[in-house]
């Protein structure tokens, strides 16, 4: 298990963030948004998977924002608070 510490989580609420108001701002591009926001979930799923370790929630946040419109709610700042909050009370 990846331990938490404040620095990694800092940095996983970050691109979280970032990734979620960006693919706000992609929908607005349509098709274009489509192709740029499947490698850029892959590419954020994998850093928050590097930086807290595995979760169940990381797989269908990804999934979920895979979905036209979908990709409006702000899924990886969720997966990363669940995450987040989870191991925490587990510690």
């Amino acid at each position: 298990m990846t331990p938490l510490t404040p620095a990694r989580i800092r940095a996983a609420w970050l691109i979280a963030l970032a990734v979620d108001a960006t693919q706000i701002g992609l929908a607005a591009t349509g098709p274009l948004g489509f192709l740029i926001n499947v490698p850029l979930d892959l590419v954020t799923m994998s850093l928050l998977w590097w930086l807290l370790g595995w979760h169940w929630v990381l797989l269908p946040s990804c999934a979920f924002e895979v979905l036209p419109i979908a990709d409006m709610a702000p899924t990886w700042s969720l997966a990363v608070w669940i995450l987040v909050r989870r191991r925490k009370a587990l510690n």
